[in-house]
């Protein structure tokens, strides 16, 4: 197979979810209990986990790695955040060493301490979230499954939870450009009324903020959700027929239970790219060949733009990172992967089995009423 000398090497950082994940790759941790496996995790260094190559656009071709930072979600989340913070930049000094000129942080690790600015100043090379087109994607995906879902966005309820968060206020700002009635969910009310001021502000509509998850859900016809949860926050009860759920967030809001028992709601994962290319990522992540996370191909976008910068840092986005990253997308010849859920395809015939379902019960004046 022939081999490429590439100059432009990103690498992009990943670390188990669960000790689910790691009993996976070694076998005998399964008959380990999890506070071992957790605890053994902390005595390894970083990991090169995989080489991905072949992402290729009309205009460049670039190679990089993925690199493990070995703790869990729950190990990220609960112990010292300066102590998790030396993991990821330790992390990223591994990804310096193989020649990587640009770092991605994904999953948990974009979300510690300020949200990859530390981590950055500890390198020398730059660092980037993958959050601007993370929501750029989700935007997109939102806005495609509403409408074969029978939805106009111009005349729909949309919700968008974690709205005080990073990702989630873009994403609000994005679809209140369209939306006519608009929902802002979270714990933090006074943030929550600085994302409503700037709305009000940049197209006049006057969206709605609160702390109450289900009464939200159950009036809303298209949901973005983009928290910080550990565990599942949507459940079957939550939703209306009909009901479009775009899940950005990692791990994900949705339960499962939802779509294995509602069969009139469609839950879509946001953030998924077809990448352009013979790639290879020799990692399977649970996607077919060539697809990966929005977060994943942003790094990659950077590369073949040769834009070695801190594209996306900290927790303060904007809209206009969001269109340039988008647009660089749109050049390079990265698009959107049709629809998943749960690790699986959603065909448009289900679609639309999901979508006469939601009619039916409608037409029947049935509500959210399920256990």
């Amino acid at each position: 197979m022939r081999r490429f000398d590439y100059l432009d090497r990103f690498a992009f950082v990943i670390h188990p979810l669960s000790v689910g994940d790691v009993s996976r790759k070694f076998k005998f941790a399964r008959r380990l209990p999890d506070s071992w496996v957790e605890a053994a995790l902390r005595l390894l260094p970083p990991l090169k986990t995989a080489e991905i190559t072949g992402v290729r656009s009309e205009h460049n071709e670039v190679a990089g790695w993925f690199i493990s930072c070995p703790l869990t979600t729950r190990q990220i989340m609960s112990l010292d955040p300066d102590y998790v913070l030396q993991k990821v930049i330790q992390t990223g000094k591994r990804a310096e060493k193989l020649g990587a000129r640009i770092l991605g942080l994904g999953a948990f690790t974009k979300v510690v301490g300020d949200a990859g600015i530390s981590v950055a100043k500890a390198l020398d090379i730059p660092v980037t979230t993958g959050n601007s087109y993370t929501i750029a994607t989700a935007i997109q995906g939102a806005r495609e499954a509403a409408r074969l879902m029978g939805h106009n966005l111009a005349e729909a309820e949309v919700a968008v939870v974690g709205a005080a968060g990073a990702i989630g206020s873009v994403c609000a700002r994005i679809l209140a450009r369209e939306a006519k009635r608009m929902t802002l969910v979270g714990r933090n009310q006074q943030k929550l009324e600085l994302v409503a001021d700037s709305i009000l502000a940049d197209c006049g509509l006057a969206a709605r903020i609160t702390s109450d998850l289900a009464g939200a859900l159950r009036r809303a016809d298209v949901v973005v959700t983009v928290t910080s949860a550990v565990d599942t926050i949507i459940e079957p009860e939550h939703l209306k027929p009909g009901a479009v759920v775009c899940d950005v967030a990692r791990p994900r809001d949705v339960s499962r239970r939802v779509v294995e028992v509602r069969d009139d709601v469609l839950v879509i994962e946001g953030g998924v790219v077809e990448v352009p290319g013979p790639v290879d990522f020799h990692l399977n992540f649970g996607f077919p060949p060539r697809m990966a996370y929005a977060c994943m191909a942003e790094t990659m976008i950077l590369a073949l733009e040769k834009r070695f910068e801190s594209f996306t840092l900290g927790r303060e986005l904007t809209v206009r990172q969001v269109e340039e990253i988008a647009a660089l997308a749109e050049k390079h010849g990265f698009k959107m992967a049709g629809f998943r859920s749960f690790e699986r395809a959603v065909s448009p015939e289900e679609i639309a089995r999901i979508a006469e379902n939601a009619r039916r019960r409608l037409d029947k004046g049935e509500g959210a009423h399920y256990n």
